[in-house]
């Protein structure tokens, strides 16, 4: 059973870096120092939009409108912590 807990850490942390770099990125294509006109900028873009666009949406549409303020990433970043919260304090479950 530690072993199902060791890997439902895992996925929170890769789903936590997959969010990260979704923000990181729309920031740099925002300043313009990612170019959407290579290829291979265009395709993680767009994985990563398909990736996250199921999670963003439904908060999306809970949340007011902030203007050009995007909360989503930082509510999916809150939740995958209350999360891992959950787990470390239940951990005696899994053993």
């Amino acid at each position: 059973m530690t072993s199902i807990f060791q890997i439902l850490m895992l996925l929170i942390d890769v789903a936590f870096f997959i969010v990260i770099v979704h923000i990181i990125m729309s920031w740099l294509i925002t300043f313009g120092v990612l170019n959407m006109g290579q290829p291979i900028v265009a395709q993680i873009w767009d994985g990563l939009n398909r990736l996250l666009q199921p999670i963003y949406d439904p908060i999306r549409r809970i949340l007011p409108n902030m203007g050009g303020l995007d909360l989503a990433p930082l509510i999916v970043i809150l939740g995958l912590y209350i999360v891992e919260i959950v787990l470390r304090n239940n951990v005696a479950l899994f053993l």
